[in-house]
């Protein structure tokens, strides 16, 4: 009888058809412009990916035509009771109207090394509840509830600061170790006095001829953290908005490579059902003494040259909207505005961030306004992706 049973297990082994990790996937990623594009990142969602039949997308490998592997990171999008990656991203740089294909295939789980992270962020209980974060190009940090009432210089605002670095290495950490990083010891420093203003790319929503802000966040969390891409989440009290209450939850993303970050403020109003009020978002740039400010509305951006506090060097700044949501540039008592009308649903998509001509991208005003205008262009006509079994 054991020897019966055990030939029939043999006999289903050998029969059976070996176990296939399911196929592999041709990314076929074209760039429709002129301008060439560097560091582009390039989504792959797990709809797309389900021919290979990966039960986890951090065992997701990309080559390029040439045979080399590239980074490829994990991102829960969703940020649901799984906490399950729904999208992976990897990045190119593309030539002016290049073609590239990608082979993708499953393996190993990825692991990253130290020096291969080129985004991070996370919240700084110690620096009275700063969220901060960076990637090989720029650093921000915003403001957490603890800075509204610390004695010695007490702050209410949700501006985004700038932290100007000129390595491509990851230095926020290292920065909040040694809390001297108003000096610059060759990464960079903190330069930017952002206080009540909008910053680099802060918003609010402008009513009655004037902006109405949100105090600082209360809560964080990470959605994603390197090492191509950081993203998170703030969320913010509720704040009047020529008398209407509204809270907003703001997710926030960065990619490496990349002079800008992505912002996404969803809304949420406090009425009676039917008196929602349409929303208009105002988008600031804080105001600096003689600067150079250039509106592009076709486009949808927003660009200014300045110098940098402390005689370190010069800096841009800029947002970039979607055109279709443009309404006009304004300014109040501090900032630089952009206007731009917040969709039904409650949530609006810009981007913002900055350049110092110490680092090298961009070094003066001119070069910073076509670095913005072909991210503009980018932002308008994305890498086109198509996938298909090999």
């Amino acid at each position: 009888m054991q020897n019966l049973l055990h030939s029939f297990i043999l006999a289903s082994i050998v029969g059976a058809p070996a176990l296939s990790h399911g196929a592999d996937l041709t990314v076929t990623a074209v760039n429709k412009l002129n301008p060439a594009r560097a560091s582009q990142t390039l989504e792959l969602t797990a709809k797309q990916l389900e021919p290979m039949g990966a039960k986890e997308l951090n065992t997701v490998h990309v080559k390029d035509s040439a045979g080399k592997e590239l980074i490829v990171q994990a991102v829960d999008t969703d940020f649901d009771a799984y906490r399950k990656a729904d999208i992976v991203i990897f990045q190119a740089d593309f030539a002016p109207n290049e073609t590239k294909t990608f082979t993708v295939t499953t393996g190993g789980k990825q692991v990253f090394k130290r020096e291969q992270y080129k985004a991070f962020g996370r919240f700084n209980r110690e620096r009275f509840d700063d969220f901060v974060w960076e990637n090989d190009r720029i650093a921000h940090r915003t403001y957490g509830a603890a800075l509204e009432t610390w004695q010695g210089e007490p702050l209410a605002s949700s501006t985004i600061d700038i932290w100007s670095k000129r390595t491509s290495r990851m230095v926020v950490n290292d920065w909040y170790l040694s809390d001297d990083y108003h000096t610059d010891h060759g990464d960079g420093a903190d330069f930017y006095s952002a206080g009540p203003s909008r910053g680099c790319g802060g918003n609010g929503l402008w009513a009655a001829d004037r902006l109405w802000t949100s105090r600082n966040f209360v809560n964080s969390r990470v959605l994603a953290n390197g090492p191509i891409r950081v993203m998170f989440e703030l969320e913010y009290p509720a704040f009047l908005v020529d008398n209407i209450s509204v809270s907003e939850v703001k997710r926030i993303s960065l990619d490496a490579g990349s002079q800008l970050d992505k912002f996404q403020s969803t809304y949420k109003q406090f009425t009676r059902p039917g008196q929602t009020q349409k929303l208009t978002t105002g988008i600031g740039l804080k105001k600096a003494g003689g600067e150079k400010v250039e509106l592009n509305a076709e486009r949808g951006w927003l660009v200014k040259w300045e110098k940098v506090e402390k005689n370190a060097g010069e800096q841009g700044l800029a947002v970039v909207v979607d055109p279709k949501s443009f309404e006009k540039h304004t300014e109040d008592k501090l900032n630089q505005l952009i206007l731009a009308k917040v969709p039904e649903g409650g949530v609006v998509s810009y981007w913002a961030g900055f350049c110092w001509d110490k680092a090298g991208q961009s070094t003066s005003a001119e070069a910073w306004k076509k670095h913005v205008d072909e991210f503009a262009q980018g932002v308008a006509s994305p890498i086109e992706i198509s996938v298909a079994t090999k």
